[in-house]
């Protein structure tokens, strides 16, 4: 991205009426110690504890309650961080930029890694969700790059309510405990049944993604023929 270019932020998720007036709140009652970094590192320090639990649910399913109380402490940091610095009117865009996709794949790593830990979701599963996961935010970041478009979120989802449907799937496993069904023969975990089909979706979107954009960008930038 050369210096004097910026991106638009498309931010269109479905609680963003709810979230935005909410950081804009603690943005203005934040401590003059508590800086964008100081909220980046508390954003980590979520996720680790998310993973942590997680892999700890093999000794007791209470820890999916620690699990999701690492996802607000994550929320809180990874969504304040921002808005603190343009409150402050204190913006870095590069390095903002830069360290917060970095910490994000960080913190997405952990906590499916971390589920990938526990007794609710295969490993080889939870990591192939990842994977997924991991190829869309790299989608995300060609298109900022190419369009100077960074959209966060897609059909009114974004990191927000994915924590949230995080949260509630963590209520759901610990009152559930781990169901199965029979396929073809083959007891199959229902949530490992539904994460390869989440990682499917994801591998499958951006695959069909990058081949319409790159049409789109042949027609625009042709080259010298």
């Amino acid at each position: 991205m050369n210096d004097d270019q910026k991106h638009e932020r498309v931010n269109d998720i479905l609680l963003g009426p709810l979230e935005r007036p909410a950081l804009q709140w603690l943005a203005a009652r934040m401590p003059a110690w508590v800086t964008p970094d100081v909220l980046t590192l508390i954003g980590i320090a979520g996720s680790v504890i998310t993973f942590a639990a997680y892999w700890a649910t093999n000794l007791s399913p209470v820890w999916l309650w620690v699990a999701s109380l690492g996802l607000v402490v994550n929320w809180f940091g990874d969504s304040l961080d921002g808005t603190l610095a343009r409150f402050r009117k204190i913006e870095r865009p590069k390095y903002g930029y830069f360290v917060d996709h970095a910490v994000d794949a960080v913190s997405e790593s952990l906590v499916a890694l971390g589920l990938g830990l526990s007794p609710y979701v295969s490993f080889s599963v939870a990591a192939m969700a990842l994977i997924g996961y991991l190829l869309m935010s790299v989608h995300v970041y060609l298109t900022t790059y190419v369009r100077g478009l960074f959209k966060i979120s897609y059909g009114k989802l974004g990191p927000t309510e994915v924590r949230v449907i995080i949260i509630i799937a963590n209520a759901v496993l610990f009152f559930m405990g781990i169901p199965a069904i029979d396929i073809a023969g083959r007891s199959v975990v229902v949530y490992d049944l539904l994460f390869g089909l989440l990682a499917a979706v994801l591998i499958v979107v951006f695959i069909v993604s990058t081949m319409q954009e790159a049409r789109r960008l042949a027609v625009e930038d042709p080259g010298r023929r």
